[in-house]
């Protein structure tokens, strides 16, 4: 990709790292939100370059690990119908529900397709007029334009075997829940730069005022990543707690603002299940009413399913920033790629799965050999 090399220069890198050190005079713990955040960290060894001073930590930015076991077992009981064509992103059919995954479910007759996008579905819909189709819409606000968009349009093309099985969640109510807790340990925050993209920053400046913590909207790249943790540390340092914006090239501070007047027109907030954290009040999207003809919990009546989580997986604490994967005693053994305990292995975004697929469970086996 033309310039992607200008954001990978490790001269520029070992730069910004010595400027660290020459700032850092004490331990600080700095949470990056976003999953694809944390697969450049442990892809690059970001981490292993940074003082000991500075320890990073991962944050709920995965949109497939924090949706909650309750809803995939939704999407299972739906998708079985024999009148339903379930559409979905391809992660979402990893992702082990109590009994399996979508795989499994397409495997043994659902009728279960991966979309590249929320639209294809109205396209299935006008071409399958006797099926119900059902879109997954998961995902942070980054997602919910293009949701919010296929039913705006189903609702204009008289589209009736149209709905959508909503699992929207938002980034500044996770991040106060954090901030919340009593076990917390971050003190300064690495902003998800895709979400700022779409929903600016604005929500973010009473964050930083009332709990007195920096937030810095950060990119994706390594030199993204290094130049947020410089801009962190000198405002923990100087005692400061202000949101800043290090990716300018992608974000403003009003965001877009065609793309947040559709969310505003087709969702409204509501209280969300987060997996492995539980719930956190009006952290998320529903339909509003206007659209609720759209509503696949609804429709199907599915809203009563309640799940409780796996014991062994611990990805609620690694979501919170209180663990890393390698302090479960499952990663790399009983949970890996190709058997998953839990989201956090499955996603691309994963941490877990970033730690496994760069090496990191070699490193935790032999730890718990020796």
């Amino acid at each position: 990709m033309k310039y992607l090399d200008e954001y990978r220069d490790h001269r520029v890198a070992q730069k910004i790292v010595a400027e660290i050190r020459r700032t850092v005079t004490r331990p600080w713990t700095i949470m990056e939100v976003c999953g694809g955040q944390t697969h450049s960290i442990v892809k690059y060894g970001l981490d292993y370059l940074l003082p000991r001073e500075i320890e990073l930590v991962h944050g709920p930015g995965c949109p497939v690990c924090v949706t909650p076991l309750e809803m995939i077992d939704r999407a299972h009981v739906i998708a079985r119908r024999d009148d339903v064509i379930f559409c979905s992103f391809g992660d979402m059919l990893r992702v082990p529900g109590s009994e399996g995954d979508l795989f499994q479910v397409r495997a043994a007759g659902a009728n279960v397709k991966i979309v590249y996008s929320p639209m294809d579905c109205l396209k299935i819909a006008q071409q399958n007029p006797d099926r119900k189709v059902v879109f997954f819409a998961i995902g942070f606000e980054t997602t919910a334009p293009a949701n919010a968009m296929s039913v705006f349009q189903a609702k204009a093309m008289g589209l009736r075997n149209f709905s959508l099985l909503v699992s929207h969640v938002m980034v500044p109510p996770s991040m106060t829940g954090i901030l919340q807790s009593p076990l917390n340990r971050v003190q300064g925050f690495l902003g998800p730069g895709h979400v700022c993209a779409v929903m600016g920053w604005r929500e973010y400046e009473p964050i930083a005022l009332r709990y007195k913590v920096p937030i810095v909207i950060t990119g994706f790249e390594p030199l993204d990543l290094l130049e947020g943790v410089l801009y962190t540390v000198r405002q923990l340092e100087q005692g400061r707690a202000t949101v800043e914006n290090a990716y300018a090239r992608a974000v403003s501070r009003e965001g877009n603002a065609a793309a947040r007047k559709m969310i505003a027109q087709v969702f409204d907030t509501a209280d969300r299940s987060w997996r492995g954290i539980g719930i956190i009040p009006k952290s998320g999207y529903k339909l509003s009413y206007a659209f609720r003809d759209f509503d696949a919990d609804r429709i199907f009546e599915v809203e009563n399913i309640r799940t409780r989580e796996p014991e062994i997986c611990i990805s609620g604490q690694v979501l919170k920033g209180l663990k890393k994967p390698t302090d479960c005693p499952a990663f790399g053994t009983q949970c890996t790629p190709q058997t998953p305990q839990g989201a956090t292995m499955v996603s691309a975004e994963g941490a877990c799965a970033a730690y496994y697929n760069y090496g990191r469970h070699l490193t935790a086996i032999e730890a718990g050999v020796s």
